[in-house]
């Protein structure tokens, strides 16, 4: 019997299907997101997911024998940290970023290191294979054993897994890929689905790694359906500008692992290298104290990370004064003011503030609140904090100090760095004194001011 084709309407932004044009998605209510793709049905009656695993019996959950998955470093520290330890066998990674930024660098470094202990194939559909190797030439990596495919074509890709049957695969990138079974165009929501959905069942039932290069928007998210982002097991992204030499490398979905962590890289000349102390990073180095700078102890994953925080009181001299908040949440600037007029009599409605975090890392957990309005006051009053000074606290409402997670880390943390003060919350305060810090424990916001004196 001849094919069906038919006609269904994708959404960009969820994946879901509507059989006719509409203007608003009906699954995740978006505007304008509809797009036409053409499929080809099977027989009638045919399942083109057929292929699945077998049905597994009903079982206990008790009962089932849960053993931790065995793991299989890529030879480089930071990456193993952002994975939560290494890949795992069977499982389906996808790595997002901007173009540019060191995404095919990091994975062909990562592919070279593990040739030496088991198979690898690297799937190139964006560079031909001279251009691969012209590059890992350029990187010194040696890629004697690592096997290559430049390749497009889904089914293609298919049989050579299956023929080469490596432990390690990486498709760069999955939106350059296409079936031959659909009529759309590579890198349409129903192409991009299709094939990411074929390989995570290949990669399930073989138990192949596979890790997918994924191409991002304007706004920075993964481009196609985010129903990619459900079928993997690790979501990573590349983070950082293309004009420093810092990347990072952040966790957002990871089965196997902690979510949130962090890996540093610095780019140079032979690829990326990990950073062994990512704090100094975000550090700046100045010959004298000065005003609007603060020194933050954030916790990425498992990692704490001592990190800048600078900000600029300026007169306004519009209607309207402006709040700009870079590698900080915006939102939470405008109610940080507030706070702080409301509890400390510090107002700054005709001011403009400007908050940034040094070494363009983006801070997402608001034990930065305090650090944030003392560098704010100390920018406004225009004196600086005292030196050797350490800060985390979530800051409430009411004006209440609220506690961070793992705060005996983050002080551990300061001291091995050379700080001597840390004023944090009281929740938070150790038992046992730290060797070379003094702590200051309050837990009211115009306490922590009256503390410093500025």
């Amino acid at each position: 019997m001849a094919t069906r084709v038919k006609t269904q309407y994708v959404c960009s932004e969820c994946g879901g299907t509507s059989p006719k044009w509409q203007g608003q998605c009906p699954h995740c209510n978006a505007w304008n997101t509809l797009s036409e793709a053409r499929v080809e049905a099977t027989e009638k009656g045919a399942n083109r997911f057929a292929a699945l695993a077998g049905a597994a019996p009903v079982q206990t959950l008790g009962d089932i024998d849960a053993r931790e998955m065995p793991r299989r470093s890529t030879g480089i520290d930071e990456f193993d940290r952002v994975l939560g330890g290494g890949l795992v066998e069977g499982g389906v990674v996808l790595i997002g970023g901007d173009p540019g930024i060191g995404k095919s660098t990091l994975l062909l470094q990562a592919l070279a290191a593990m040739a030496e202990s088991c198979s690898v194939l690297y799937v190139s559909g964006e560079e031909s294979a001279a251009q691969v190797a012209l590059r890992a030439r350029r990187l010194g990596v040696d890629g004697r054993k690592v096997r290559l495919l430049a390749e497009t074509g889904l089914e293609r890709i298919q049989a050579t897994l299956a023929s080469e049957k490596p432990q390690v695969a990486v498709i760069d990138s999955i939106q350059t890929l296409y079936s031959a079974e659909m009529q759309s165009a590579p890198g349409s929501v129903a192409q991009v689905r299709e094939c990411a959905a074929q390989l995570t069942r290949l990669a399930k039932q073989s138990g192949v790694t596979v890790v997918f290069v994924g191409h991002v928007t304007k706004e920075g998210t993964l481009a196609g359906p985010r129903v990619l982002e459900h079928m993997v097991d690790t979501v990573l992204y590349f983070e950082g500008d293309t004009h420093s030499s810092f990347r990072l490398v952040r966790a957002f979905k990871n089965r196997f692992g902690a979510v949130n962590e962090l890996g540093v890289f610095a780019m140079t000349d032979r690829g990326l290298r990990g950073v062994a102390n990512p704090s100094a990073l975000f550090l700046s180095q100045h010959d004298v104290q000065v005003a609007g700078s603060c020194v933050l102890v954030t916790q990425e994953g498992t990692r704490p990370l001592l990190v800048e925080v600078q900000a600029l009181v300026d007169s306004s001299h519009a209607p309207n004064p402006r709040r700009l908040s870079v590698g900080l949440e915006q939102q939470r600037l405008a109610m940080l003011l507030a706070v702080l007029h409301r509890h400390a009599g510090v107002a700054a409605h005709d001011q403009d503030v400007f908050v940034n975090a040094v070494g363009g890392v983006r801070i997402q957990e608001p034990a930065a609140d305090l650090a944030v309005l003392l560098a704010i006051l100390s920018s406004m009053r225009n004196r600086p904090l005292p030196r050797g000074l350490v800060v985390f606290g979530e800051v409430g409402l009411a004006g209440e100090v609220r506690p961070a997670p793992r705060g005996q880390e983050r002080l551990r943390e300061a001291a091995k760095l050379g700080f001597s003060k840390a004023i944090i919350p009281k929740a938070n305060a150790p038992k046992h004194a730290i060797e070379g810090l003094e702590v200051i424990a309050v837990d009211r916001l115009d306490k922590a001011i009256d503390q410093l004196k500025v």
